[in-house]
């Protein structure tokens, strides 16, 4: 017989190393494009894979283009204002309406009772000079049951108590009434039967308020401004 001869295997030598596959199917995934969470390497039989981040940028400073985006909002905001501010400003009134919203009645030919009537943005006024008997029924009035309460005192200005200045309206339908008549020798309107006493306050018929007491001065003991 004849015998087989053995072919005899040959050692791996210590120095032969494996590749690890692991090592290179991380190297080959960081090297396609995949992204990493951190900055390092990898080392593969002594070669060094890099691996960056896109994704941790770091923030940048305002530039000069976002300093002048501000700017420039800033200026249209301001030239914004400009052009509205004309088309406000002739909104208000002009000088001669002004003047108008004003009057100055001269009252030294007055005589006491008497009542005159002056218009004033568009509406009458009645300017009574009241005697000491009429003052006298208006403060004893104050205690009476009024639709409207009001004091005397509270209608005419200190120390000018013989001057009633009243808005020539009936507070009803916008009658104009008539003065030194009625049951209170006050005003009477004849539309509807509204009765005012000597101080314009209302006591009878159907209107709810007093005649109203317009904004007023005395610019001097002769001369009321009325407005």
């Amino acid at each position: 017989m004849t015998q087989k001869k053995k072919t005899p295997q040959r050692k791996s030598s210590g120095t032969e190393k494996s590749t690890p596959k692991a090592a290179v199917s991380v190297a080959k995934k960081t090297a396609s494009g995949t992204a990493s969470a951190t900055v390092g390497s990898l080392t593969v039989e002594g070669v060094s894979v890099a691996m960056a981040s896109t994704q941790d940028a770091a923030p940048q400073c305002p530039t000069r283009r976002d300093f002048m985006v501000l700017a420039a909002g800033a200026v249209g905001a301001a030239g914004a204002a400009c052009t509205v501010w004309p088309l406000v400003d002739s909104m208000n009134p002009a000088a001669d309406v002004l003047a108008l919203s004003s009057t100055e009645v001269d009252i030294s030919a007055i005589a006491p009772g008497q009542i005159i009537t002056v218009l004033w943005r568009g509406k009458p006024v009645f300017i009574r000079h009241r005697t000491p008997e009429e003052i006298k029924e208006a403060k004893e009035a104050d205690t009476a049951e009024l639709r409207d309460p009001q004091k005397d005192a509270e209608r005419v200005k200190p120390g000018h108590e013989e001057w009633l200045v009243l808005v020539g309206v009936c507070t009803h339908l916008g009658c104009v009434p008539i003065g030194n008549k009625g049951e209170y020798e006050g005003w009477f309107c004849p539309c509807h039967g509204s009765q005012y006493d000597t101080s314009g306050r209302i006591r009878k018929g159907p209107a709810p308020l007093n005649l109203a007491v317009p904004e007023y001065s005395f610019v001097s003991d002769k001369i009321i401004k009325i407005g």
